[in-house]
């Protein structure tokens, strides 16, 4: 798994705009982050800035202006962040979580033919039910609302 980088909701709608230009300069990012989200420019650059400082982009100096390239990989990030976020839920609710994202997502047929692969290919290892791993053992029958 990818290092867990901290990127904020705003940080990421700007490396939303480069992963899918491939690199893009900071006018362009500007012009982009004024329409999409009504940003002024120094917001833009603020947070250009802060992801250079981050090592999630690398900026060449062109002319006038820069060059905002990524350092890591969109889907990579994308994993990472979200094996981050499900870290943090009771291992007991992950499959009640997947569930709502399968519902409430759009799917294209292709999508759904992979989770559907990955789901068989799990089924046959996986446990009939998962333990409440919130707080130790010796406490779930006592104190444990999942247990309950």
């Amino acid at each position: 798994m990818t290092e867990q980088i901290e990127i904020s909701n705003a940080e990421w709608e700007v490396m939303r705009v480069i992963w899918t230009l491939g690199q893009a300069t900071s006018r362009q990012l500007i012009e982009i982050m004024e329409v999409k989200q009504n940003w002024k420019p120094a917001t833009t650059k603020t947070l250009l800035g802060r992801l250079v400082a981050k090592d999630v982009l690398e900026t060449k100096k062109e002319g006038r202006g820069f060059i905002y390239s990524p350092l890591v990989q969109e889907q990579a990030t994308i994993d990472a962040q979200l094996m981050q976020n499900f870290s943090n839920i009771c291992q007991m609710h992950v499959g009640k979580t997947l569930a709502y994202l399968v519902e409430n997502l759009n799917l294209t047929q292709s999508d759904i033919a992979k989770i559907t692969a990955k789901l068989e290919d799990k089924k046959g290892s996986a446990p009939e039910e998962l333990e409440c791993d919130c707080i130790p053992a010796e406490f779930h029958r006592s104190g444990c609302q999942q247990c309950k």
